[in-house]
């Protein structure tokens, strides 16, 4: 195994490893890969996969992936919670120094963009908003209505209101707790400069990028193994905490979908529909991210031969070696 002198960690920005893409192309294999190769450690990127109610309907790692190399950050947090970019960038540093400390490569890998965003340029700090405020905000615009909440946002945050194009209640939410909470509107807050608080880090990027139809395909039988597996029964049970919907565990991808089958609302083969759609939908997303603002080496390839990963190996060794 490959194995950096390590000096100065605490001074240092840390170098990592950080392994992007949309959801079921194939990254968490690359980033183990990885990992058994160079001695090092996977630390979660995806701002589903940290809960700990969501293992099934998230795809995280299994039991033998998890004993293969040292993992981090995946179910640590109750689906009570909301893990933000910022905690969970602190989080994250914290997971790199303790293995860079240790001799071992971090290899960070996820979908998020968001949180990779501010884990590699920071982050605004937007003060947290306490779920008392949320609540209150989510009652008012249930019996207000959604066009209500659009001309409140409009008097409180103009600039706000001129970005969401669609009313989506997530986000509006978001945008009028933040004003109710700080007297501040939430465009306001976005438009300060990103302070990167904590360590810099030094990253050597790749980007995991398959085929769109390959892609999509993986997606709609990795949909139908969830549901095998369990993905209904793992949904009852986060249904069975009775959390508030604006959380952002109930809001991860096939949840809405499978809890309206729990619901009698639609069948089974209409959740699953559905839910393949809705992961469709957010790959896109995704895929779209990691072309445009992901600057990194691409790894445009539909299966990960010896070819390819000697092609990765031979970036990390020059970066991991070097100073």
């Amino acid at each position: 195994m490959w194995r950096g002198a390590m000096n100065d960690v605490e001074e240092s920005p840390l170098k990592a490893v950080v392994v992007g893409g949309p959801t079921a192309s194939g990254k968490s294999e690359v980033a183990r890969q990885i990992a058994r190769e160079f001695g090092g450690v996977v630390i979660n990127a995806d701002s589903m996969q940290v809960y700990q109610e969501l293992q099934i309907v998230t795809a995280r790692p299994d039991a033998a992936a998890l004993a293969a190399v040292p993992h981090f950050l995946y179910g640590v947090l109750s689906a009570r919670e909301r893990c933000s970019a910022g905690r969970w960038r602190n989080m994250a540093l914290a997971a790199a120094r303790q293995a860079l400390a240790a001799g071992q490569l971090p290899v960070l890998v996820g979908g998020t963009g968001l949180y990779l965003k501010a884990l590699l340029e920071g982050i605004v700090e937007i003060p947290n908003i306490p779920e008392a405020v949320v609540s209150k905000t989510e009652a008012w615009l249930s019996v207000e209505g959604l066009d209500a909440g659009r001309h409140k946002l409009e008097e409180v945050d103009p600039g706000m209101a001129r970005r969401l194009t669609v009313l989506d209640r997530q986000r509006l939410v978001r945008a009028l707790s933040v004003a109710a909470h700080t007297g501040k509107p939430l465009s306001w807050w976005v438009a300060q400069p990103p302070t990167a608080t904590g360590q810099s880090i030094k990253a050597l990027k790749i980007a995991i990028l398959p085929p769109r139809n390959l892609l999509h395909s993986r997606i709609d039988k990795r949909f139908v193994r969830m549901v095998e597996n369990g993905a209904v029964d793992e949904v009852r049970q986060l249904m069975a905490l009775e959390l508030s919907p604006s959380l952002p565990a109930m809001k991860a991808v096939g949840v809405p979908q499978l809890s309206s089958y729990l619901k009698g609302s639609i069948d089974l083969p209409t959740a699953i529909t559905r839910g393949q759609a809705a992961t469709r939908q957010y790959s896109k997303r995704q895929f779209t991210w990691f072309r445009r603002q992901f600057h990194a080496p691409k790894i445009d390839f539909a299966q990960f031969s010896e070819r390819n990963y000697n092609k990765i190996f031979t970036k990390i060794c020059q970066f991991w070696l070097t100073g």
